[in-house]
């Protein structure tokens, strides 16, 4: 069987071109927020040449994607993200796609071809695999991928051992195996110079920054709670807590200091005395408000809108 190849994929339809976008759901995630953060752009982005563009908490990516669709100035991109079953997905997709395409085929088939509540046994033994030892990497990919899309509202959340403990999501026909989207998003990614950083520290991208042209660094870190009572707070076992936004505003001036353009979104938290948390925090750094969604609560009539923060040094 002759191999497919990227274009063969995409223009299976070509009446609806697939556009490249998150391949997996991400709770925070900046799809609805797009042009709201692109309209806090400077005003003479598109006229910079060879901008490398940085994510150092890219989770599902969707603010990548995008900017690497709108802003052909961008020739460099550098991504980077503490959960290492995400970051293989994005190695797998840029290098080797069929790999991962090729494993999602396979449980989804299974998957499939199981009666409906057959597919909840499947689940959870995927999910002990998937938190089981000795896992190879390409596997593991998957298999995040898999449980994403088919557990409770596509949380990624762990326990404090680590271990991935979203329940069942039972939706009726999960989309599995995205062979298009991977296949779009393979093709975008091979369009600049892609480095992705192991999963680790988010501040190793400072070693990749472009020295003779300009730098883009767009920060979307673990949300600080709203207030003191926020019963939601993270959802890894690495906590970043007062401290660790701290550490961030420091990395922020260093990088500030060697001419980076940076912007930054975060919760409208607040101080125990009512007052705006990062307006304290990044004094001299422009701050703005937006109208954000919230998705993370279970009963739909819920999910209302609060105000985000975008933090920016231009």
């Amino acid at each position: 069987m002759p191999i497919r190849t990227a274009d063969d994929i995409l223009n299976v339809n070509p009446s609806k071109p697939i556009t490249a976008k998150p391949f997996v759901k991400w709770a925070g995630g900046k799809g609805n927020l797009l042009q709201k953060l692109e309209a806090l752009l400077p005003t003479d982005f598109d006229d910079l040449e060879n901008i490398t563009y940085i994510e150092p908490f890219v989770g599902g990516g969707a603010m990548l994607f995008y900017m690497l669709q709108r802003h052909k100035c961008i020739r460099r991109a550098v991504i980077n993200d503490i959960n290492a079953d995400l970051i293989r997905c994005y190695q797998l997709i840029a290098n080797e796609p069929q790999i991962l395409i090729d494993r999602l085929k396979n449980i989804e088939t299974n998957f499939y071809n199981l009666d409906f509540p057959s597919r909840k046994e499947f689940f959870y033994d995927y999910r002990d695999q998937y938190n089981s030892e000795g896992l190879h990497p390409d596997e593991r990919a998957a298999l995040f991928i898999f449980l994403n899309h088919t557990c409770f509202n596509g949380l990624h959340r762990v326990n404090a051992a680590g271990k991935f403990n979203v329940p069942y999501g039972r939706y009726k026909k999960p989309v599995i195996c995205n062979e298009e989207l991977i296949m779009a998003d393979h093709q975008l990614l091979n369009s600049v110079e892609l480095v992705i950083r192991q999963p680790g520290d988010y501040k190793l991208v400072r070693q990749n920054l472009s020295r003779n042209h300009p730098n883009f660094v767009y920060f979307d870190p673990p949300y600080r709670p709203l207030s003191a009572t926020s019963s939601f707070k993270e959802y890894s076992n690495n906590p970043f807590e007062d401290r660790q936004q701290e550490e961030l505003k420091h990395f922020c001036d260093r990088l500030t200091a060697q001419n980076c353009l940076i912007m930054q979104s975060n919760s409208d938290s607040k101080t125990e005395y009512g007052d705006s948390y990062f307006e304290e925090l990044y004094l001299g750094y422009r701050f703005d408000r937006i109208m954000a969604p919230r998705f993370i609560n279970a009963n739909g009539e819920k999910r209302e809108k609060q105000t985000e923060v975008v933090i920016r040094n231009f």
